[in-house]
């Protein structure tokens, strides 16, 4: 069912209607406010929802026997006879029997409908639009982690199915929100609404310490009950605050609307209307760059949330409450880091300090190559845990940059495809997400407290995610694609005007400068 339209196209005013004091008061607050917070508190919703297990299960499966390698020196850093120690691995009455290969094919099988799902996610949103889809998404989602207890203990066959089904439904929600920017946000806005876009680096700096706090005085059961729990009751607020569009929004003030259209070109019904150029989307090697660049970013990423409780238990021997503190703490950074490495790009553009196509670079290279580098140090770095914890931490934090690099450029190239070319790019990277686990636990199983096996998992992941970006220092651009416009659907030289006169660019600036300026403002910060 289409919402009927508060407001028609030419600005005319509201469809009178009586309003309860509820909505007199509340209608003051900028209705791209409420847009900000749903959007800041769904992918920190969707994020708990889907990282979740990532430490529950360290206290789901029994704790197995310890192989012993020949010819391999066990290097964990704690003492294993000492029971009471507070790093001493502790049973929290894990009873299921999974090998480290069926976990990692749960852990996994999340990301194998996600890449899927990108394309589809793109169309649909361009169909029936955002509320429908991102909300759709996250209630599937939240519902498949409420069923995940039952699941475990029938069959891990079944873990498999309903982590699949949320890859699926997660899977959504980026491409659907990317399509909301274009035609609610205005392009001075941009840059700021966009780090909305990080409250997945609190959702899973949240969800690692409030698991273990969980799994330590409730079981691990508590963990699905609570996130799921709380995906409902986040779906229920989306329901009745979110709006596809301004034009069918039931208490936005004249004034914000027109606001809104001056300084935004692409409209919710033009986009529905226009036809997506998947031809030359496929044919473009800016956009096959910054899939093939982030897939070396999302590999050492998931490095990081996936294996990364992993290595805290059985290397550094940290307790699941600590564990789960250690390992959400640097996300927690990462949403300070994002907002910082948002606003460097944004002077340096818009003080013409680096042309838009070299901060993209730059900064995709500080959130790939260095981390890289950090990952494979800290395996040099023995059991100096103090030292540790900093290399990681500021790993975690560098890897933010992206969103101000390779994943910003995307609407850079595409500003009226953000959300299709999104959903090509996570379908190339996004594959990183489920074979970088896979690889992980490969290579480590039985041997999870050899420090030389995890050296081995952060040679490969230095090697893919500095290789990685060399197709992005050579193809990437910061230029948008003349595939952007579709024959009928020129820029209007007077609406790009007044829009570059309300972002106060000086019109001594070259008009190619202009148009760089106005897209550096759009897509400083993306995911």
């Amino acid at each position: 069912m289409v919402e009927e339209k508060v407001y028609i196209s030419d600005l005319s005013y509201p469809i009178e209607e009586k309003k309860c004091l509820v909505y007199r008061i509340f209608g003051q607050v900028p209705a791209r406010l409420v847009l900000y917070l749903l959007s800041w508190s769904g992918f920190l919703v969707s994020f708990m929802m889907r990282n979740d297990i990532n430490i529950a299960i360290v206290a789901m499966v029994k704790e197995q026997p310890r192989e012993i390698i020949k010819n391999a020196t066990i290097e964990y850093c704690y003492v294993i006879e000492d029971s009471n120690s507070s790093i001493a691995p502790v049973d929290y009455g894990g009873t299921l029997d999974w090998s480290s290969k069926v976990q990692s094919y749960i852990l996994s099988s999340f990301y194998w409908a996600y890449i899927i799902s990108q394309l589809v996610g793109g169309l649909v949103t361009q169909k029936i639009g955002t509320k429908r889809v991102f909300g759709y998404a996250q209630l599937a989602t939240a519902l498949c982690s409420i069923s995940i207890p039952w699941a475990s203990e029938t069959h891990f066959g079944i873990v498999i199915g309903l982590r699949f089904v949320q890859g699926f439904a997660s899977g959504l929600t980026w491409p659907a929100m990317y399509a909301l920017v274009g035609h609610w946000i205005p392009v001075p806005e941009r840059s700021r609404f966009m780090s909305s876009f990080q409250g997945f680096s609190i959702g899973i700096g949240i969800t690692y310490p409030l698991c273990g706090f969980l799994i330590a005085h409730l079981g691990w059961r508590s963990v699905f009950y609570t996130t799921g729990s709380i995906g409902i009751l986040w779906c229920l607020i989306w329901y009745l605050l979110a709006f596809d569009s301004p034009e069918t929004h039931p208490r936005i003030s004249l004034r914000e609307q027109q606001y809104i259209k001056e300084n935004t070109i692409v409209s919710y019904e033009s986009a529905k209307a226009q036809s997506v150029p998947w031809k030359e989307i496929f044919k473009s090697l800016p956009a096959w760059s910054i899939g093939i660049t982030t897939f070396g970013r999302i590999w050492v990423h998931y490095i990081f949330i996936v294996s990364g409780p992993t290595y805290m238990k059985s290397i550094l021997g940290f307790n699941i409450e600590k564990n789960g503190l250690l390992s959400g703490a640097p996300f927690i950074c990462s949403y300070v880091a994002s907002v910082l490495f948002c606003y460097i790009a944004d002077k340096l553009v818009t003080k013409n300090y680096m042309s838009l196509t070299n901060v993209r670079k730059l900064m995709t290279a500080s959130s790939q190559v260095l981390p890289g580098l950090l990952v494979l140090l800290i395996s040099y770095l023995g059991c100096d845990i103090e030292l540790v914890l900093v290399v990681w931490f500021t790993a975690v934090t560098l890897i933010t940059a992206a969103y101000a690099g390779a994943m910003a450029n995307i609407v850079d190239i595409a500003p009226n495809f953000a959300g299709p070319v999104l959903a090509f790019a996570q379908t190339i990277h996004m594959t990183a997400s489920f074979l970088s686990p896979l690889v992980a636990f490969h290579m480590l199983e039985g041997q999870e407290q050899n420090m030389s096996a995890w050296r081995n998992v952060f040679y490969i992941t230095a090697f893919i995610s500095s290789s990685t970006y060399i197709v992005y220092q050579i193809w990437g651009t910061g230029e948008v694609q003349s595939w952007n416009y579709n024959k009928s659907d020129l820029p209007i030289p007077e609406q790009e005007e007044l829009i570059n006169q309300n972002t106060s660019i000086k019109p001594s600036i070259a008009k190619n400068d202009i148009q760089s300026e106005k897209l550096a403002n759009a897509s400083t910060i993306e995911i």
